[in-house]
């Protein structure tokens, strides 16, 4: 299960991995743009997932990149040269 958003501004990709995000909120409390809010969507282990809610406000700061303890965001900017999109969630 992946909730993915994508943006022509700012970052080209957020990638939530839902079989990995065990609803934590950082993201959401973390955000200086607040690009996160909380769904009514559970995962398979019953977890709360974040979604993607204003990417357009997203800066690339990674915050919620680095911050995820289950490492469930990766963010993709095609605007910075040697980016490559790899997508590797399996499941759902």
């Amino acid at each position: 299960m992946s909730l993915t958003k994508r943006h022509k501004k700012g970052v080209e990709l957020i990638e939530i991995n839902g079989n990995l995000c065990k609803g934590c909120d950082i993201c959401i409390e973390f955000c200086p743009t607040d690009v996160f809010r909380k769904s009514d969507r559970l995962n398979r282990k019953g977890y709360y997932l974040p979604v993607v809610a204003k990417v357009e406000e997203c800066t690339g700061c990674r915050l919620c990149e680095l911050l995820c303890p289950e490492l469930a965001i990766v963010i993709t900017d095609e605007r910075k040269p040697g980016n490559v999109k790899v997508n590797t969630t399996h499941g759902d």
